[in-house]
């Protein structure tokens, strides 16, 4: 089948083809940066943690009676929680990863209110804290339980010592590695030293889609309030027996208290990405209807064209043009309408994806997408016309002795 014949002729009516094309070409274009879309929120939704997620759960405590002791409390609910068989390690926390909210500071290399800081999540921690997380010392030592104390309501001093992540290491100071961050000092609150004397491989901050995920410090400080937050680490298979043992052992343990939003890791996880889970499905589903609209109209088109043509297939049956012949050329028609609006459609796709990483920093079009578009619409394409091309190849040749 010759293509030049056939372009010609689509030239001869370029209007009705060209409005087609462009839909394929909008359709391109979205499709391709869905997808980009779809790929980041995935990798950003497939990130680890970096602690054991798999054996964590947190809750809350909040205590209300009048003779509510928050130290006493703590400290009594730890040691029974520790004591627990299939417990693996507890801790009082302010947060954990990906739960939405928690503390931040800013830190710096140098002290003074005119220094820029390295912005960071804050974790509240004893000497218990690494093993609860689960997370990886990668150089440096832990707390000792003598670097732990209680927070003191009247006095603003930070902690001395402190924890930080590879990522938190790195940009404090690029032009180390990150396990030579240790005993270097940072300040903390314009001017307060604080000794890093560890580093963590990695543990996110509460908040997914900050810029600094990765930034996180630990701090050797328990807090004394009615409100605070237990993690608990489980020995593996054991978190869900243990959640609802725990629930009860706290709540019969002190009546003066409420035991609330008990969470697993991975339903903190969940939750945490919700927005972004949406956010693919609906582009999923935004993807899938535009293609079908496309093929609808494709289908729409070629029913229109072998209806206006149908005595003009008679008469090349007549002549001698075979079924297949007459399949072949819609095919092929429809394949150069395809091509057009699709080349169109990936130079429209590339300018918007410009546009979006310039604008909201997304990651450019890997190199394959395109093509891979490109191979789903012309197949979409070929489909859709395929049964309007099986009855043109219905027509009679005795269609062409008709009047018109």
């Amino acid at each position: 089948m010759e293509f030049g014949p056939i372009w010609r002729a689509l030239l001869r009516n370029k209007s009705t083809y060209i409005l087609i094309a462009l839909q394929i070409a909008v359709t391109m274009a979205i499709m391709v940066n869905s997808i980009v879309i779809i790929q980041e929120r995935s990798r950003l939704m497939s990130r680890t943690s970096g602690i054991d997620e798999a054996n964590i759960f947190h809750l809350a405590n909040m205590g209300f009676a009048v003779d509510y002791d928050a130290k006493t409390t703590i400290e009594e609910d730890l040691r029974l929680i520790r004591g627990m068989p299939g417990v693996q390690n507890a801790i009082q926390s302010n947060s954990v990863p990906l739960r939405n909210g928690g503390w931040s500071m800013g830190l710096s290399v140098e002290p003074g209110s005119d220094q820029d800081g390295v912005g960071t999540a804050i974790y509240f921690v004893d000497e218990h804290g690494l093993d609860t997380f689960g997370v990886d010392l990668i150089a440096g030592k832990n707390f000792a339980a003598t670097d732990v104390a209680w927070d003191d309501p009247d006095s603003s001093t930070w902690p001395d010592t402190g924890i930080i992540t590879r990522a938190l290491a790195t940009t404090l100071f690029p032009d180390n590695a990150a396990e030579d961050a240790v005993g270097k000092i940072v300040y903390i609150n314009d001017n307060e030293p604080v000794t890093v004397i560890g580093v963590i491989e990695q543990m996110q901050a509460p908040w997914n889609g900050w810029s600094g995920v990765e930034r996180s410090t630990l701090t050797p400080r328990k807090r004394v309030s009615e409100f605070n937050r237990y993690v608990i680490r489980a020995e593996p298979g054991y978190r869900d027996e243990l959640m609802p043992q725990i629930e009860q052992l706290l709540a019969e343990q002190n009546k003066g208290r409420i035991i609330q939003s008990m969470r697993t890791m991975e339903e903190t996880r969940e939750q945490s990405y919700q927005g972004d889970e949406a956010m693919v499905k609906l582009l999923l589903f935004i993807v899938v209807l535009l293609t079908a609209i496309t093929g609808l109209g494709i289908v729409g088109l070629a029913s229109f064209s072998v209806s206006r043509r149908t005595k003009q297939i008679g008469v090349r049956r007549a002549l001698g043009a075979t079924r297949a012949a007459i399949l072949r050329y819609f095919l092929v028609e429809n394949f150069l309408i395809s091509s057009v609006g699709i080349v169109f459609g990936a130079i429209l796709a590339i300018a918007i994806n410009i546009w979006m990483v310039q604008t909201f920093d997304l990651t450019p079009i890997r190199w394959f997408v395109i093509p891979i578009a490109m191979c789903v619409l012309l197949v979409v394409g070929q489909f859709a016309v395929y049964g309007p091309a099986r009855r043109a190849t219905l027509v009679s040749p005795a269609t062409a002795t008709r009047s018109a």
